[in-house]
């Protein structure tokens, strides 16, 4: 089938330069330009983006443009890639999606302290087992512990609550 002429091989790498391509198809090849140029040629997308294209098409491109950056430069700090494309991440969707997770991820920690606080009080020092398994728990079986802890009596209905999970 790959010798029979239906498949053709496109490597992006070998399309040419990147301002001269469709925008779409540049999309696809920033994810291959070199670090050190990578920058520019997404400040150029942008440029380009905003010029040439409908809001509601650029809006789209904008969001894939920016999640190439944020991901090919996980190292970098958001206001350091925000200076790096000249935009404001905040707007984004991929900027609210890791807001999101992040106050997920607060939102558990939380929980999961204040449960962990609550059986101390209650039942004394926790084992470290114990206080792993809590820590681990997703915010949904977290909030059913925090109502079933109400009716234990003893360390062992947590531990069979926790078993049971």
């Amino acid at each position: 089938m790959l010798n029979g002429g239906q498949v053709h091989r496109v490597y992006l790498d070998e399309l040419g330069d990147i301002r001269q391509l469709p925008i779409w198809v540049a999309l696809m090849v920033l994810t291959t330009v070199d670090e050190e140029q990578a920058p520019e040629e997404a400040r150029y997308l942008l440029a380009r983006t905003t010029q040439e294209m409908l809001s509601a098409s650029s809006r789209a491109i904008i969001e894939l443009i920016t999640t190439i950056m944020v991901y090919r430069f996980e190292h970098l700090t958001q206001a350091e890639v925000e200076s790096m494309l000249g935009i404001t991440l905040k707007e984004t969707r991929v900027y609210q999606e890791i807001k999101e997770e992040g106050r997920e991820e607060g939102r558990e920690e939380a929980t999961a302290n204040l449960i962990l606080r609550q059986l101390t009080k209650r039942f004394g020092q926790l084992s470290e087992e114990i206080r792993s398994s809590i820590s681990g728990l997703p915010l949904p079986v977290l909030e059913d512990l925090s109502e079933a802890l109400l009716d234990f009596t003893s360390l062992a209905d947590l531990q069979v609550w926790l078993e049971a999970r």
